[in-house]
């Protein structure tokens, strides 16, 4: 008797073009949504608002909360407010964070503030934030303005965090975890848990879709933080960026909780007093390495990867939940 074919289980998509697939369509009427949604009768506003859209990344959070929604039904008018009020109050808080950090490129173009200048861009991302409130106002998504302000508190407590534990360098692993938790994770959540309820999900749902993003943002983060060391097959090839700006990431912290105390001693002063010596930061960088950091971060990463998996496999195999596997593990996979 011949034997049945087994069916073989779907593939999860590996390129961004196959993670996008299930939700292109939405994808691309999103974008026009957004474009109308930026633009301003200020000459000088809508200048600026032309500028941001033109330089556009690659709107990982309007997927992550466009992917969430079409899981639980059809994409509709909640869901397209839902992206749309992420992407905002997202786009606000980068304008904000050049200027805090007083950067001037943001992803290899000039920031706002380095164009206009400080005032303007402070304004602009007031306006910015304004707009996502108001669009979630008008449409009456008050869970959804509850769930996406919740993030931006939160993204502020972190962001205060961290310079506050910055000053003395006495991070603790559980202290790194919350200030990523809140910076990170924290809007990444907010994109599959407002998707989620857009999308129609019952309440365990969105909070499942909620531990979902605070996982998968953590793993991002912890990614961002091996990137300072390289990327991909050039880790142990640093760039040092983060310890120039007396960063502390996890590659570091767990290097000084395990080194003797002359070693410490040595890695804290130069965090502190010689971040701009390039052959301080590359010993410092080799000693990083050398006490297992790299390893340590990389294992945590995936730690945080499986744990986001095992909660979106508790959901049916749709291609919107595929997707959100593919989009996963290419947070985790990217080289830039």
């Amino acid at each position: 008797m011949a034997s049945m074919p087994v069916a073989q289980a779907p593939a999860v998509p590996r390129t961004l073009a196959e993670i996008r697939r299930p939700v292109q369509a939405e994808m691309d009427l999103f974008e026009v949504r957004f474009r109308e949604a930026m633009r301003s009768k200020v000459p000088l506003l809508d200048r600026v608002m032309h500028y941001i859209v033109q330089r556009k990344g690659k709107q990982m959070r309007p997927l992550f909360t466009l992917l969430s929604a079409r899981q639980f039904g059809p994409v509709n008018e909640a869901g397209y407010t839902a992206a749309s009020l992420i992407e905002l109050l997202h786009t606000a808080t980068l304008v904000h964070d050049d200027v805090v950090d007083d950067s001037n490129m943001r992803r290899g173009f000039f920031s706002i503030n380095a164009l206009w200048k400080n005032k303007v861009a402070v304004l602009v991302g007031d306006y910015l934030l304004s707009k996502g409130l108001l669009l979630a106002v008008e449409h009456e998504q008050f869970e959804l303005l509850r769930i996406v302000s919740t993030a931006v508190r939160e993204m502020s407590e972190g962001e205060l965090l961290q310079m506050e534990k910055a000053r003395g360098l006495n991070f603790s692993e559980e202290v790194y975890f919350d200030i990523i938790r809140k910076k990170t994770a924290s809007l990444i959540a907010a994109c599959c848990a407002s998707g989620a309820f857009a999308g129609g999900a019952d309440p365990a749902q969105v909070e499942l879709m909620r531990r979902f993003g605070i996982h998968a943002g953590i793993a991002f983060q912890i990614k961002d933080d091996l990137f300072d060391y390289g990327a991909g097959k050039n880790v142990g090839k640093p760039t040092g960026i983060d310890i120039k700006e007396g960063k502390l990431t996890l590659p570091l912290i767990h290097a000084l909780r395990v080194v003797g105390a002359g070693d410490r001693r040595w890695m804290v002063r130069t965090v502190k007093h010689e971040s701009g010596n390039g052959k301080a930061v590359a010993r410092l960088v080799a000693k990083v390495v050398e006490a297992g950091g790299i390893e340590h971060a990389r294992k945590c990463m995936y730690t945080h990867r499986d744990l986001a998996m095992e909660e979106l496999r508790q959901l049916p195999a749709t291609d919107a939940r595929l997707a959100l596997e593919g989009l996963l593990e290419m947070t985790v996979e990217r080289n830039k």
